[in-house]
């Protein structure tokens, strides 16, 4: 599974999310009425739940949801010199967070190909990205936008795919997969379905950033445990402001 490209030239990226409210009564006729609707549909395989309860989970929806935060990393060096660099942005303004993140995408981009991996981004991180930047009436970064590429023009990387191996059926997770190849889990103090209370009831900004930048973190080391090649010490691991 040696990789074509040099591992410098790989984003590694990871999104958190939540509902666009704090709960559901606090949705807007118009808004509630078109939740009702959505839940209708996840309320066949959750009987226990309603629609109200099913509401944080609206997050992971583009329409329902809005982008807080946004980790990238990348890998400078090669061996056991290996170093990774994190960057996060986040804002309660989704519009001013995806523009930062737009800025440092193109600048990215630029010169040899360059490429983006995230832990199931093709069916969640790109896309999700993608919908959130036309919702705000931006333009979409050249290196997400897939629409008119041909399948090997699109420079998305996932580890969830190349860990499938081809079987479709299958599902791992994020957390699941790093304690399968050994690596040290990022799911140390919360998890994706809590992100919605620690933004709305703990008012969390931090909290949530570093757990992005652990999965980030965990993306990269096993996109390299996949490649065959030796993890990032801890101590190589930068955090920048």
């Amino acid at each position: 599974m040696a990789s074509h490209f040099p591992l410098t030239n790989i984003l590694f990226l990871d999104i958190e999310t939540v509902p666009q409210s704090p709960d559901y009564h606090s949705l807007t006729d118009e808004w509630r009425e078109l939740w009702d609707t959505k839940s209708a549909s996840l309320l066949k395989y959750h009987e226990a739940e309603t629609k109200e309860s099913l509401y944080p989970r609206a997050g992971i929806y583009a329409e329902f949801g809005k982008i807080i935060c946004i980790s990238c990393g990348v890998i400078q060096g090669s061996g056991e010199q290996k170093k990774m660099t994190i960057k996060s942005f986040c804002n309660d303004d989704e519009k001013m967070l995806l523009n930062e993140c737009s800025e440092m995408l193109k600048k990215w981009a630029l010169g040899e190909p360059k490429f983006l991996c995230a832990h199931n981004g093709k069916e969640f991180d790109f896309p999700y990205l993608c919908r959130r930047f036309i919702i705000n009436g931006m333009g979409i970064p050249s290196i997400l936008n897939i629409s008119g590429k041909k399948p090997w023009e699109v420079n998305h990387l996932d580890t969830l795919e190349l860990w499938k191996f081809g079987d479709f059926k299958n599902y791992t997770s994020l957390n699941l997969l790093a304690r399968t190849l050994g690596i040290p889990t990022p799911k140390d103090d919360i998890d994706g379905s809590r992100v919605w209370e620690v933004y709305w009831k703990e008012k969390n900004t931090n909290r949530i950033v570093t757990y992005c930048q652990k999965d980030v973190v965990t993306v990269a080391q096993i996109f390299l445990r996949l490649q065959g090649e030796g993890l990032i010490k801890d101590e190589n691991i930068e955090i920048k402001g």
